[in-house]
């Protein structure tokens, strides 16, 4: 049996593990994500925002089943795709909403953009433009939650193309030597910028070498809430009792190209609309209602509302206030020497 069928098989208990409130809650952040990703697009098609942006559609169920079993007191790293991290970890979209659009109200005061994201009030250590930066981050937090004698973690989230930096094997490597409560997930979809992963790895799959650095190699459906959480479940109660780190490995798919200028030439229509039918989305939604844990008026109230707050989190952004030019330079540091 493979390791993505033997974590599936066993995936089932979560249904009876969590109560229907938390469970419509994740459904909740999905259709957030989903719908903020898809504001955001629409507003910079308008001209409304500026710059680039890194759309994670289709992999909603990876950041939400990862950070189900988190608490405020555990950190997060995340990527240049990272909306859907950081609305998991509990950001409110419509201070990322301001981000994006360059405001005062926005989490880093309209600095960061899409790619820099960071809400430290709910553990999150910030996106990263540096494909693989986010690792060596994650570490050094976990350092410091072992040194302080904390039973937190560390999440460092990374994709496939980040796994072939060497970073990520320097982060892994030192993780295990030290026993860190890390949980490194690499959210493959196939993709790094154009190059597929049969292109770029001599292994079938990123978790196939994690066993190289003494630590435990998961494979998950990640369009699958369930299978992800489960997954990530084990790996944080092995990493809260000082076992050490886990790889766990997200199988899933972005449906966009990987930033707004990317035409989708190196992707067939056929192997986009496949994995579009399995849009993590609406498969929740039916196990939430064969499970009997919501109606299907339930899940339609859900996602008007996610709908409204997204609306509303569009108005917030475009009448917040603009940085003041002559503060350029604040809350901006540099380890520059002085002249």
């Amino acid at each position: 049996m493979s390791a993505l069928r033997a974590v599936k098989a066993n995936a089932r208990p979560f249904f009876q593990r969590h109560s229907a409130g938390e469970l419509k809650e994740a459904l909740r952040k999905m259709y957030l994500i989903r719908r903020f990703e898809e504001g955001a697009e629409e507003a910079y098609m308008r001209g409304l925002i500026h710059g680039t942006m890194h759309l994670s559609i289709g992999q909603e169920a990876s950041a939400v089943g990862s950070t189900m079993a988190l608490r405020n007191t555990d950190y997060i790293t995340s990527t240049h795709r990272g909306h859907g991290h950081c609305i998991g970890k509990g950001a409110d979209p419509k201070l990322m909403f301001a981000e994006f659009f360059g405001k005062e109200e926005g989490y880093c005061r309209g600095r960061g953009g899409s790619m820099h994201i960071a809400d430290v009030a709910t553990g999150n250590l910030g996106a990263n433009g540096i494909v693989g930066g986010g690792l060596p981050i994650a570490v050094g937090a976990a350092l410091a939650i072992k040194k302080q004698k904390r039973d937190d973690v560390a999440m460092c989230f990374f994709g496939d193309g980040a796994s072939n930096e060497g970073a990520f094997h320097e982060a892994l490597n030192m993780a295990a030597v030290w026993k860190l409560p890390v949980i490194f997930v690499c959210e493959n979809n196939k993709y790094g910028m154009s190059v597929s992963t049969e292109r770029s790895m001599a292994v079938a799959n990123v978790a196939d070498r994690a066993p190289a650095y003494g630590m435990p190699g998961v494979i998950v459906d990640g369009n699958s809430v369930a299978d992800v959480a489960e997954a990530i479940a084990a790996a944080t109660e092995r990493a809260r009792k000082g076992e050490g780190p886990t790889l766990v490995e997200c199988k899933t798919y972005r449906t966009r190209g990987h930033s707004r200028s990317d035409r989708n030439r190196y992707r067939t229509k056929e192997e986009i609309d496949e994995w579009k039918a399995k849009d993590p989305i609406p498969l929740f939604e039916a196990e939430l209602i064969a499970h009997g844990l919501a109606t299907e008026d339930e899940v339609t109230a859900i996602r008007i509302s996610a709908e409204t707050e997204i609306t509303n989190g569009i108005e917030y952004a475009r009448t917040g206030t603009d940085p003041d030019p002559n503060e350029v330079t604040r809350d901006v540091y540099s380890s520059g020497v002085n002249s």
